[in-house]
């Protein structure tokens, strides 16, 4: 998140709780060809999935083609979560023992994840004790660890986290599995997403929807301290507050965002097919910067 951006986010997601999409929608003049000519010049596949937190302006870009999700995927688990503490499942404060052994969706066959191939190590630290599922969220999504992940995933219940998803109207989002299960992966069995399900992910939290207005606030609140900020908010003006989730494995680069300018939108940025992840995040951010100057001129 930006700098002073924590009241901004309080009041945007305030002000999209009110807001309805009455009016015809259109797409912001110019944008689309300048999209679309910057992942020509990039080589890569990309898809775009951009709408105006009050429904009137949109862009899709290619909204529906499947990607491997990476860590995008944490999203419908954090969402997941705020449901199951709202009716009284569970409490955001309530410990869960931290451990590094899951069972493999193919045979059920243990695995543990590596904490050199994770992109924060504090987790594993606390293998043996506890952290609140609150802790284990923050680190899920602030610092995408996965180990994190995996534990709220198996404590939630991917059946349960898949009927959100499709309450949600979210379907292009496939989550099957926790992180780093090889034998899955031999198998093809990966998450995937589309940019178009992210985009209602995201747009539900914004307007308060997702759960609800109390939930989505502290969900936005997660999502604006993300640590990795070198993709679309590397395209939007100084200060501009940012409430995301980026995803990465090789030749994949995501970032899924809110993005709190004079007229708020959301914007999801998938890529595939680059090796240099610079690259990616380059483009990511041009297209942000394109996306942004037609409806925050």
């Amino acid at each position: 998140m930006r700098p002073g951006g924590r009241n901004a986010l309080a009041l945007a997601v305030g002000l999209g709780a009110a807001l309805s999409a009455t009016a015809a929608v259109h797409e912001p003049a110019g944008a689309r060809a300048e999209v679309e000519r910057l992942i020509a010049a990039s080589g890569a596949e990309a898809s775009v999935a951009f709408r105006t937190l009050d429904g009137k302006a949109e862009l899709l870009v290619r909204p529906d083609v499947a990607y491997h999700a990476a860590s995008t995927m944490k999203v419908p688990v954090m969402i997941e979560l705020f449901a199951q503490a709202r009716k009284g499942t569970l409490r955001l404060d309530d410990p869960l023992p931290v451990k590094n052994s899951f069972a493999s969706i193919v045979d059920g066959s243990p695995y543990s994840l590596d904490p050199g191939d994770d992109s924060d190590p504090a987790v594993y630290r606390s293998v043996g004790g506890t952290l609140t599922l609150r802790q284990l969220c923050e680190a899920m999504i602030t610092v995408s660890s996965n180990l994190a992940a995996n534990l709220l995933i198996e404590k939630l219940g991917v059946e349960s986290i898949r009927r959100r998803v499709h309450k949600l109207g979210a379907d292009g989002m496939e989550l099957l599995r926790g992180v780093e299960d090889a034998k899955a992966f031999r198998k093809g069995l990966n998450n995937t997403t589309t940019a178009r399900a992210l985009l209602v992910l995201l747009d539900r939290i914004a307007l308060g929807k997702a759960v609800d207005a109390a939930a989505s606030r502290q969900m936005v609140d997660i999502l604006g301290r993300q640590r990795f900020n070198d993709a679309i908010p590397a395209g939007l003006p100084a200060g501009t507050p940012v409430a995301h989730k980026t995803g990465s494995i090789t030749k994949i680069h995501h970032d899924a965002a809110i993005v709190y300018g004079p007229r708020p939108f959301v914007l999801v940025v998938l890529v595939r097919g680059l090796e240099d992840e610079k690259k990616s995040k380059a483009l990511t951010a041009d297209i942000a910067r394109a996306m942004y100057g037609p409806v925050c001129p």
